[in-house]
This record gives structure tokens, C-alpha cells and sequence, in this order.
């Protein structure tokens, strides 16, 4: 089923009142734009596994429980991912393992029985009796895209709960989020809500886990950089949650330091945007923005998003995937929408984005989609944006959870269907060539490589 975002739309446009902004698309006008599906209708896969289009072909290249190079187990959990070239033409892989403590599908095995032949000066949490780790983490993958063979994977990252999403930079590494406000206590030897940074590197040790304590600690899902800036921005998984930036100090050295704030709609203070009970924001309404600093941004009370809400910054349905285009800052937001079936917005930055000259051209906030038809699209979660404009989007819905095109003009078509009964995708990401696809099944703790012929999707 394929149907534009602009049916959406009511006959009678909601507005905010905002002087001087564009309110709403004329549905009039926008009801002529044809729906477009690039790849046809999905294939049942005769494996139970993966429908896709015709023409389309998958492979399992990284399963949970397997020796990985470096002796130990692929995590489960697999969650978001970013492709990155590597040398000699090969792609390399971070990927997120979302595990706690008391999981024996971490990387040590069963009772952590590997835990000994590494350096735990390398484990960011060892629990309080030094034998309890979190064993959340990242894992790294090197992969060949010309033969569709996997060359090796490895441990990247361990010691950190429940790394949900995150995001690539342009200078080469993976930020890594965890979706936690865990303190430390009889579980836990540190604090946790965190980000980290992972080296887009193979041949190196375990990453030194270093949190970035001054990107704020809350339930972090995913990140995404304005290269034009090198500006972070950042989504919060939580019903009350906010739209974060992170202006660093010192351009492409997080660790050194920042400015966090909260994203707010100009003249409508703490705007709820979720659309739960009152349609405040239509699909196609364009917002001037500003942005709220936030204080002690390492938040001992885990209170980040109510400061913020009171000082006046917008309110969001669960923020999850983010990802940055030719066009802007994709960002999904899962229970969000009347019928709580997601939302997914579009940030555009300033010019001047984190300047004093900001003020005067302000980056704005679009509203790109709200199906409210699980039909059409189900609780967006992970997303990127593939070669062509289009976002892939993973659902993070019931059992039966499909990953879905949405193009430039706000067509949403399906690409991908979940045969196995249960398990959402997570991680979409393309190799740096465009020949691949990659997509995790979340509970199976399965990613797959998806080739076939893309040139469809080709628009004139």
C-alpha cells in the first residue's frame, strides 16, 4: 500500500498563529502529487525470514553467539549501525548491542567466562564487586561489498547498558548512545546515560570507553551531525522527551567539552508537539525555532527534559532514529501522532546555526509525516536516508514490523517484511558504494547484507 503524506492532511489547515511563518501545505494543491513505489510489492521469502520486492536478495552475515576474530561472541541485541568506508575498497560496520547487566548473550559467554582474557581497564562498568559487567557495547564488522562476504567482526566497545542507537560523524567514528539514567548502586559501579565514541577503525583494541558527560545524561537514543557546522544533535527515547544540540567546544573533539541545549518553536513555549489530544502541528507546518541552554547537563536527578520543558522547549513523543541529509536532520519520533503510530519531523539548520547571528535567520521544524495507519507505517524507530533521498525506516511496532521507504515528497511504500513472527528491525544503514543495505532483527540478534537493483528507486 502506497499513499502519499499529504492525504494526510485535513481540508481545514491547523495553525500555531506564528507570525511570519508558513503554516501548512494547501491540501489542494498536493492531492494531485502521484504516490510513488520504486520497487514493487514485497516477495514472500520461502525461508520464513525476509520478504522483499522482486529482484532483491539477502544474506545473514553476522549471527548472535558466533566467534567473532577476536575469540569472543557476538552480543545479541543487535540495534543501530553505521557503514563507513574502509581501505581496499571494503565497508566496516559499528554496530549497538542494547544488553544490561545479568545477560549472559554478552560477548564474555555464559557466567562471563571470558571476561579474564581481557584488559578490564577496557570495561566501562565491572559492577561494584568487579565480576558483574554491563556487558552493552559495540561490535565492529568489515565486510566486502564485491563478493558479499563478511572478512571479520570484533568487539569494539563493552561495559555500557543498553546502547540503543546513535549516529556516524563525517570525521570517522560512531557515537554510541545509551538508553539509560541508570546510577551507580548494587548493579553498577558508575552512572550511566551516556554517549561514547567508537574509532570507525578494524585493526585497534577496544575502544577506552570515555563518556561524554557534557552531550547529557538521559535516555539517549540517537545522534546526528550537522557537518556544517559539527553541531550534535541528539533524540531523547521518552514520551516527555526532548530534541537536543550539542555545540563542542572544540570542533570534532566532543570529549573536550560543550554547550547542551533543549530545541524550542519560536513563539509557542513549550509546545507539545506529540499531537495526542489536540492536533497542534499539521503535516507540513513549518516552525521558526530557537534553543534553550540547559544547565548541569549531567543531571543527577535525570530531570533534563522537565527543565527544559519549563523553560519553554518543545515536548516530543519518544524520540528514536536520527540521521542527516542533503535536506536536513530526519528524526522519528515512535508513539508520536494521534493514533500514537509515530511521527517522524525534519530539522533544517540555520546558515548561522549556533551563532549570534542565528537570531535573525533561525533554523526551522517541519513536521514530514504522521500516518496515524499502522498500515502505512508503524511506530517509526531507526532510519537513514538512502542514496537516493528516500528514508528507510524501521518499525518498532507489534510482532509483524516491516521496514518502509518515505521519499522526498512524503510517499511511504514498504520495502522490507519480518517473516519470523517478532523481532523489530534496527540499524539501516547503506555501504559507502550504495550496492548494500544493511538492517538488523533486533531479538534474533541477525544482520543482513540486501542487494538488488536499486536503480529503480531512480527518480528524473
Amino acid at each position: 500500500m502506497v499513499l502519499t503524506r499529504r492525504e494526510f492532511v485535513a481540508t481545514t489547515a491547523v495553525t500555531l498563529g506564528l507570525a511570519g511563518l508558513k503554516s501548512v501545505f494547501d491540501p489542494r494543491g498536493l492531492l494531485a502529487v502521484e504516490p510513488q513505489d520504486p520497487f514493487g510489492p514485497l516477495i514472500d521469502d520461502p525461508a520464513g525470514i525476509l520478504a522483499l520486492p522482486e529482484g532483491f536478495r539477502y544474506r545473514i552475515v553476522s549471527r548472535f553467539g558466533e566467534r567473532m576474530d577476536d575469540g569472543f561472541f557476538v552480543p545479541a541485541a543487535h540495534d543501530g549501525m553505521a557503514a563507513f568506508p574502509a581501505e581496499n575498497g571494503l565497508t566496516l560496520l559499528v554496530r549497538n548491542h542494547e544488553l544490561t547487566h545479568g545477560d549472559d548473550r554478552g560477548p564474555w559467554g555464559s557466567g562471563h567466562r571470558l571476561l579474564s582474557s581481557i584488559d578490564t581497564s577496557r570495561v566501562w562498568d565491572l559492577g561494584p564487586s568487579g565480576g558483574d559487567p554491563a556487558v552493552g557495547g559495540t561490535t565492529t564488522l568489515l565486510y566486502d561489498t564485491r563478493t558479499q562476504q563478511l572478512v571479520g567482526h570484533r568487539l569494539s566497545l563493552t561495559g555500557t547498558i543498553r546502547n540503543c542507537a546513535g549516529g556516524p560523524t563525517p570525521w570517522g567514528s560512531w557515537i554510541t548512545c545509551e538508553e539509560t539514567t541508570q546510577r551507580a548502586g548494587d548493579r553498577t559501579s558508575h552512572d550511566h546515560g551516556y554517549n561514547f565514541e567508537v574509532p570507525a577503525v578494524w585493526d585497534a583494541p577496544i575502544t577506552e570507553p570515555v563518556p561524554l558527560k557534557a552531550m547529557g545524561r538521559f535516555n539517549h537514543e540517537a545522534i546526528a551531525v550537522d557537518e556544517a557546522s559539527g553541531i550534535v544533535y541528539q533524540t531523547e527515547d521518552d514520551g516527555e522527551g526532548l530534541i537536543y544540540r550539542f555545540i563542542p567546544d572544540q570542533p570534532r573533539n566532543l570529549a573536550a567539552g560543550g554547550r547542551l541545549q533543549a530545541l524550542a518553536v519560536r513563539d509557542a513555549p513549550s509546545l507539545d508537539t506529540r499531537n495526542w489530544d489536540e492536533q497542534l502541528v499539521g503535516v507540513g507546518q513549518v516552525m521558526q525555532t530557537a534553543w534553550i541552554d540547559l544547565e548541569n547537563p549531567e543531571a543527577p536527578e535525570g530531570d533534563l527534559r522537565y527543565r527544559g520543558f519549563d523553560a519553554g522547549a518543545a515536548r516530543f513523543a519518544r524520540g528514536e532514529g536520527m540521521w542527516a541529509g542533503d535536506d536536513g536532520i530526519y528524526f522519528a519520533c515512535t508513539s508520536g501522532g494521534r493514533e500514537r503510530k509515530g511521527q517522524i519531523f525534519r530539522y533544517r539548520p540555520s546558515r548561522f546555526e549556533g551563532t549570534a547571528q542565528e537570531a535573525r535567520q533561525p533554523g526551522v521544524l517541519e513536521l514530514f509525516v504522521e500516518p496515524n495507519d499502522a498500515q502505512l507505517m508503524e511506530n517509526a524507530d531507526n532510519l537513514c536516508v538512502a542514496p537516493w533521498g528516500d528514508l528507510i525506516v524501521c518499525e518498532d511496532g507489534t510482532a509483524d514490523d516491516y521496514f518502509v521507504g518515505v521519499t522526498p515528497g512524503g510517499e511511504i511504500y514498504r520495502f522490507g517484511h519480518n517473516m519470523t513472527g517478532g523481532g523489530e528491525f534496527a540499524g539501516s544503514c547503506f555501504s559507502p558504494d550504495g550496492s548494500t543495505l544493511f538492517v538488523n532483527m533486533q531479538s534474533q540478534g541477525w544482520t543482513f547484507a540486501i542487494t538488488g537493483p536499486w536503480e529503480k528507486a531512480r527518480r528524473g
